[in-house]
């Protein structure tokens, strides 16, 4: 039976690196027999100029049917006036709500051919495999009582609200857990538990979760350091699981270890595996329509599609493999090239990983 995966290409480099995707998934459809059917919708900025909402009903209803999602960006300055509740953002929140995509997967995985274009000396960043496991439906992000007033004396004053329950907390761990389980058997707890309540119910939950996992090497660290020892020793980590704002830092700051944002992909993950996927970056309205866009992370994302979504770990494998000999080949878009290196467009570097795909 064909699966259905649901195209949301969203703002700014969006659609340029999600026809790289699709690109992708199409040739693995003919070279693995993977049976997809693709159906394309909007969210984001671009919903909101289509449907008058970053987030329209029949989109959510075509997600829920859908059996992945595959997302490329959202956002950029044309709505930055607009509503609050109506920004492109608040669509991209409220799909991970709706569908109840709790758990975040982030992976920073150093490619070694990019080992020269991590922001730090390769002899620190060499053979780097992290994943990040971020909660993603609860905390700040989704927190009330939240707001702008002006008090009496006439100054403005915002509030948001940072809460967790023990349930949502332990279903996040379990996903680390099992995780870490299946790579190198170490998990480190990333919170702020000397000054936050949230942290402090965090860090107790994850350890009463812990003694159901005696197999793991469980350690805690406050977000500061963590940050501190991304930088300065980032191999000592395995698997990282934090809040969602802790999460959406931390992930973005391992990004650079890799080279460049333009090569992390992550899964957005509900209790059964259905997911969204999409590219860590934003929707970069700077570059936008330039064709100069890495597809590289989304094409990773739509590899983690195929393994955590469809259970076609194969075709995922040979997606990953692909991206590897294209980098072999010393192709490179801009964000990841040193001088000297060929530097290649959007859809140049796309058409490559589909040649690498057709001939393994």
């Amino acid at each position: 039976m064909s699966k259905k995966i649901l195209v949301l290409p969203g703002d700014g480099i969006g659609p340029e690196i999600i026809a790289e995707a699709v690109k992708v998934l199409e040739a693995v459809r003919d070279t693995h027999g993977v049976d997809i059917t693709l159906e394309q919708d909007d969210l984001g900025g671009a919903a909101y100029d289509r449907y008058g909402s970053p987030l329209a009903d029949e989109t959510l209803a075509r997600a829920r049917a859908a059996d992945a999602v595959l997302l490329g960006a959202v956002g950029g300055p044309q709505w930055d006036s607009i509503d609050p509740a109506l920004r492109p953002e608040r669509g991209l929140l409220k799909i991970r709500s709706q569908l109840g995509l709790f758990a975040n997967l982030r992976p920073a995985l150093l490619y070694p051919q990019l080992a020269s274009a991590s922001s730090l000396k390769p002899e620190v960043v060499a053979g780097l495999d992290i994943l990040i496991v971020r909660e993603l439906t609860g905390g700040i992000y989704f927190g009330s009582p939240r707001g702008n007033e002006v008090r009496a004396d006439g100054k403005r004053f915002a509030y948001d609200t940072l809460p967790y329950s023990e349930d949502e907390i332990a279903r996040i761990a379990r996903v680390g857990f099992e995780m870490a389980r299946v790579r190198n058997g170490k998990l480190c707890s990333v919170d702020k538990a000397n000054v936050l309540a949230s942290s402090q119910l965090w860090r107790a939950v994850v350890n009463e979760i812990a003694t159901d996992y005696p197999d793991v090497e469980v350690s805690h660290m406050y977000v500061d350091n963590a940050a501190m020892q991304l930088v300065r020793a980032p191999k000592q980590f395995d698997v990282i699981v934090t809040d969602n704002m802790f999460g959406d830092i931390l992930s973005d700051q391992a990004s650079m270890l890799t080279g460049s944002i333009g090569m992390l992909p992550s899964a957005s993950l509900d209790a059964n595996n259905k997911g969204m996927y999409e590219p860590c970056h934003g929707s970069a309205p700077d570059i936008a329509g330039r064709g100069i866009a890495n597809p590289l992370a989304t094409i990773l994302s739509a590899a983690m599609l195929l393994r955590y979504s469809l259970g076609r770990g194969d075709a995922a494998d040979a997606i990953e493999a692909a991206v590897g000999k294209v980098l072999d080949a010393g192709l490179r878009t801009a964000d990841i090239a040193l001088p000297g290196e060929k530097v290649v467009g959007t859809a140049e570097m796309g058409d490559a990983v589909v040649r690498a795909l057709k001939v393994a």
